[in-house]
Formats: C-alpha cells, sequence, structure tokens
C-alpha cells in the first residue's frame, strides 16, 4: 500500500507523524521484485479498506481514523437492521471479491500475488455465514449469549475504544449512548426472526446474557456505566458540562427503554430453545461446526481428527509437566489433581481484595518489562505501541473469556490493552500468570500484531488482519520463545506447561460439545481432572466453546502449525539457522496457515539459494 495515498484519502493526518517515523522494515521480498500491475492491486486494496471503514462506524473508530474527513463517523453507529445489514455487507464482499479475482496474478510480484491470495481467501471465509447459514458468523451463530449481544458489545465499545479528550468527542458519545437504543431493538427484531429458524442459544447460555442485561440495567440512570464513562473520563481531561446528567436523560429515556423490551423479548423467547449445549443442536448444526472448524484452524481437519490430535497432546504434555510437578514435591494424585493442589496453596493466591487485585496487575507488568528487555536475543523487529495491563470491566466479566488482547489505534491515541478477568483472584494462581503475559502482550499477540500493523509495504487490509490460528498459535508459540528467553522462574514452568495443556484439552472438549455431542457438564468435568484449572474458570471456558463454536481449537492447531515450521527451517538451514530471520516473517503479515507453510518453505529455499529474497537479514534493536 502506499502510505502517501492513504493518508490523503482518509484525511487523517494525525497518522502521519507516527508512520513518517518508522523505518522501512516490509518484507523484502516485497521490495525486491515489483511487477507492473502492483500498484493497481495496491489502489484496488485501498480502495476497499476505504469503503469498508466508511460504512463501519465503529471499525474506524477502532483504528483511531475516525478523524479529519471522517470525523462524521465518530457520533455514529451502525444503525441499520442486524439483517438488512448482513445482506448488505455480504453483497460488498462480494463485490470486493469480484474486483480481486478479475486481477491477472500473471503481473504481479510475489508480494502482491501473496496479498491478493490472502485478502480473497479472508473475503471468501467472511460470507461463509450470512450466505450459507444467514447467520453472522459459523463461531458466532447466535445473536445473543452471554459472550454475545450489543448489550454486551457497546459498552465496552463506548467506555474502552470510544477516547474522550475534548468536548467533541463527549458530544459524539452520547449521539452514539442515543443510537444504542436503537441497535437494541435491532437485535431484539433480529433474535426473534433467528429463534424462529431455531438459532437460539442454550438455556443456560439465555440465562447467563439476561443476568448480565439485569446487571446493565440495576444502576440507578445516573449510576450506571454508560454515564459514568462519560462523566468520569470528561472530568479526568477537565472537560465542562453536564456530561453525567445527559448521559443519565438518554439511558433513562431511551437505553434502559430498549433494554427492557429486550429482556422481556428474550424471556419470552427463553422456552423455545432446543435441548443440548453444543451446536449440532441447531438447524444444519454439523455443517456450522465443519464451517467453524475451517476458518477459526485455517485448515482442513476434521473435528474426528481435531479431537484425535487433543488426546494425543494431553497426554504427552501431561507426562512433561508430571516430571516438574515431581521435582516440586507433588507426588501424590494425577497430574490435574496435583495442579489443583498447587491452585490451592496459600503462597499461590492473591487475596481476593481490590489490593490484591492491583498487586496482581502491578505483577502483571513486572512481568511484561523484564520479557521486554529479552525480547532483542530472538527478534529483530520490536513493537513500538505501548501495552496497558487492565482488568475486564467488572459489569461483563461474568461473560467474558478470561483474558484477551485489543489493538492500538494506528494513530497512536490509544495503546495496546491487554484486558484479565479478574471475578476471582483464584483463578489464577501466581505461577501461571507469566504465561498469559508473555501470551496476551510480548512475545505474544501484542508484538505479533504491533508488527502486522506497522508493516509499512503491506496493504492496510493485510495490516490489520487476524486470523485466529495464525495469530493465537503464534502468541501460544510465544509462550515457548519466552521460556527459551528465561522467562519463566522455578514452578512458572509448571504454568507454562499447563498452558499448553489447557489449549490441547480445549481440542477434546470443544470438538466434544459441538461435534460428539457431549453435555456441558460433562466437558467441565473432563477439563477440570485433565488440567487442574479452578472449576468456575473452566465452567466459564466451557460456556464459551458452545457460544462460540469452533475457535478454541486454533490455539494448539496453530502452535503446532508455528513449531513444524520452526522444525523444519531448523533441520533445513543447520548452521545458517538464526531464530531472529525465522521470526521475520511477521513482517509478512497474518495469514491462514495453509499458506504461512508454504511461505516458510520459499523462505527456506531462498536463504538456501543464497538470496535475501526470501528471508530478510535482521536488523537488530529495529522496532516497529
Amino acid at each position: 500500500m502506499d502510505r502517501r495515498t492513504f493518508l490523503s484519502t482518509t484525511g487523517a493526518a494525525a497518522l502521519a507523524a507516527p508512520f513518517a517515523s518508522l523505518p522501512d522494515f516490509g518484507a523484502a521480498f516485497a521490495q525486491a521484485t515489483p511487477a507492473r500491475g502492483d500498484a493497481a492491486l495496491n489502489r484496488l486494496f485501498e480502495a476497499i479498506f476505504q469503503e469498508q471503514v466508511r460504512n463501519s462506524p465503529e471499525f474506524a473508530t477502532s483504528l483511531g481514523l475516525d478523524k479529519g474527513a471522517l470525523a462524521p463517523l465518530r457520533s455514529r453507529l451502525d444503525t441499520r437492521p442486524v439483517a438488512q445489514a448482513r445482506r448488505e455487507e455480504a453483497a460488498r464482499t462480494d463485490k470486493f471479491i469480484a474486483q480481486l479475482e478479475a486481477v491477472p496474478t500473471a503481473g504481479l510480484s510475489q508480494a502482491a500475488a501473496l496479498n491478493r491470495e490472502v485478502v480473497l481467501w479472508d473475503m471468501m471465509t467472511s460470507n461463509a455465514g450470512p450466505k450459507r447459514f444467514d447467520i453472522s458468523n459459523p463461531q458466532s451463530p447466535y445473536e445473543i449469549s452471554q459472550q454475545d449481544g450489543a448489550y454486551f458489545s457497546v459498552p465496552d465499545f463506548l467506555h474502552s475504544a470510544h477516547t474522550i479528550d475534548t468536548a467533541s468527542d463527549a458530544e459524539a458519545y452520547l449521539s452514539r449512548l442515543e443510537q444504542f437504543a436503537t441497535v437494541l431493538d435491532n437485535e431484539t427484531v433480529e433474535t426473534r426472526r433467528q429463534a424462529a429458524r431455531g438459532y437460539l442459544a442454550p438455556g443456560w447460555g439465555i440465562d447467563l446474557a439476561l443476568k448480565q442485561m439485569r446487571e446493565l440495567r440495576a444502576p440507578s440512570p445516573e449510576q450506571s456505566t454508560m454515564a459514568d464513562s462519560v462523566a468520569s473520563r470528561a472530568a479526568a481531561k477537565n472537560i465542562p458540562g453536564d456530561w453525567r446528567g445527559r448521559a443519565a436523560k438518554i439511558v433513562a429515556e431511551k437505553v434502559y427503554p430498549a433494554l427492557d423490551r429486550e429482556i422481556a423479548g428474550v424471556i419470552a423467547l427463553r422456552p423455545t430453545t432446543a435441548p443440548g449445549d453444543g451446536v449440532w443442536r441447531v438447524p444444519r448444526g454439523d455443517e456450522i461446526y465443519a464451517a467453524a472448524l475451517a476458518e477459526a484452524t485455517t485448515t482442513t481437519y476434521s473435528a474426528d481428527e481435531i479431537h484425535q490430535i487433543g488426546l494425543q497432546q494431553v497426554a504427552e504434555i501431561s507426562a512433561n509437566l508430571d516430571k516438574i510437578l515431581r521435582s516440586a514435591g507433588l507426588t501424590n494424585g494425577t497430574v490435574g489433581e496435583r495442579l489443583t493442589q498447587l491452585n490451592a496453596r496459600p503462597d499461590q493466591l492473591y487475596p481476593s481484595t481490590d489490593a490484591g487485585r492491583a498487586q496482581l496487575i502491578a505483577d502483571l507488568n513486572a512481568s511484561a518489562k523484564a520479557m521486554e528487555a529479552r525480547l532483542p536475543r530472538a527478534f529483530s523487529t520490536l513493537p513500538k505501541q505501548p501495552l496497558e495491563i487492565r482488568r475486564v470491566p467488572v459489569e461483563i466479566q461474568d461473560g467474558a473469556s478470561n483474558g484477551y488482547y485489543r489493538q492500538a489505534t494506528l494513530d497512536g491515541s490509544r495503546p495496546a490493552i491487554y484486558f484479565i478477568n479478574l471475578k476471582s483472584t483464584g483463578d489464577w494462581p501466581k505461577y501461571s500468570l507469566p504465561a498469559l503475559t508473555y501470551h496476551e502482550g510480548t512475545p505474544g499477540h501484542h508484538l505479533q500484531l504491533s508488527i502486522a500493523q506497522l508493516a509499512g509495504d503491506l496493504p492496510m487490509l493485510r495490516r490489520i488482519a487476524f486470523y485466529s490460528a495464525y495469530g493465537e498459535g503464534w502468541a501460544l508459540y510465544a509462550e515457548e520463545v519466552a521460556d527459551e528467553l528465561g522467562g519463566y522462574i522455578g514452578i512458572e514452568r509448571a504454568g507454562y506447561l499447563q498452558s499448553f495443556l489447557f489449549r490441547a484439552e480445549r481440542l477434546v472438549v470443544d470438538t466434544g460439545l459441538n461435534h460428539k455431542r457431549w453435555t456441558r457438564e460433562q466437558a467441565i468435568d473432563h477439563m477440570v481432572a485433565a488440567t487442574g484449572f479452578a472449576r468456575p474458570r473452566v465452567q466459564r471456558e466451557i460456556e464459551r466453546y458452545c457460544a462460540s463454536p469452533g475457535q478454541a481449537c486454533s490455539y494448539k492447531i496453530g502452535h503446532l502449525a508455528w513449531t513444524r515450521a520452526r522444525a523444519k527451517a531448523q533441520q533445513a538451514l543447520g548452521d545458517r539457522f538464526d531464530i531472529r530471520d525465522f521470526h521475520e516473517i511477521l513482517r509478512e503479515g497474518a495469514m491462514p496457515l495453509t499458506i504461512l507453510e508454504r511461505r516458510v518453505d520459499e523462505r527456506i529455499q531462498a536463504r538456501l539459494a543464497g538470496s535475501s529474497n526470501g528471508m530478510p537479514s535482521p536488523r537488530r534493536g529495529e522496532r516497529g
């Protein structure tokens, strides 16, 4: 992508400063052989990206692009009826696919052809849910669950993605808050339509969603999280105005009535949901799960194959954990039982108090800083964007995952954030936390996504792309790299291997729930016994796999692909293998695992041939 074109067409002049100072660190093969068709393809990529941004106000805000000519987007939410929006976006994606397929590969460089291939894969895959099943996504088959729905996502978006630095930002917040009521009503209509088709979350998932809706609804309008968010942040910036009062009026007159209508609608639908827990319970459930696995893993593995891989991995990792636990004096019981014993030791627990949670966050920050100093030993390109560690907002912690990462905005106005769910500090024994921090922070998600985000030679569509198997697989592989860099002390290595065991067990229980028709309780029992995790934490995980079928399989399948690729490069290159060189493939951006495997092979062959066209030489200390 031509960065200057991007800046001029978006009008986002604020982006110029951070990007202009960046070193030219795009993949070397992208620079080596430009071809006559590259410029036209890049213009098409840019036009597609611009159209996507213009038609998604939330997307624009998440990227920090709701400025300049796009500033009006900052006051908007997508208020189209859900079914209409789904049809229109699927048609738009079909248009983009046709435009890209019309570009002949014969006139493209190797890098441009790769970009075209990856973007086409992404767009074709993203249309599977809307076009094949009339749902948003095979990995999100329900409009409302304990982790899906506008009641869940919009308040979180307004608080953590919609920054407030000026009075106009606060006004834009109020505008969006008023539109939130329309979004809720649209979702209520779509939930009723989908329920009539048989697509309604399991009964317990609906109950959890209703509990969270009621918690959102419970405070007085003045004390609601939505009013408090704008008021507290405006006060912190010394922005005058009655922001709390104005927000409370919108909440009382618009949002709460819409939320009441949604609660009533969901209560009425609750008795109609089909029995069972996995996605097999809905019409065409087996097809949806196969599509979810294909999208999540970016492979052609069947559910039975993934289940078997999981069982094998659980056995191997458990054997390694057994040795570590024995060396720590934990010798009685199964591996899972001994991990449960370790979880309960007082020296491994933070107090379940505000002070205990604050200390936990402080320790995570210290661990992240210590790892940052070690990174140059394994990486030539390092992230530039700052990382903050925060707890998951209390009002959504019941349905939220245990930890997740949100990218920084492109203009640096909002840092990257790693969220950890601190509903119970007992879920996080101290020995388990370093692995989580390396997974979500560096050298995990933060490093990989930051490098891709600022890779100036990649089109923006590729710089912001995320493929779960690639990204989550990388983050799990990063936990292994952290071990090689000395990131774990003593019993913390048990936490690192427990993290691997957990992801391997996910292959077993996700396929068990959604393919083999296990019950929720059966899956919870299986994971507790295998991993030793606290039962409440495991229950949230299992419930997540029911609401988001397939996604949990991406981690270990992706990790195996990364470790297999590295082993292949080490074997082929011998003394010429340099771990920093291998990790430079991150500069080529995220891609499906099948394409990643091919690119690693091509880079190996280029290095064996003595060419820099495949694996660029590292530039030590360079920061993305």
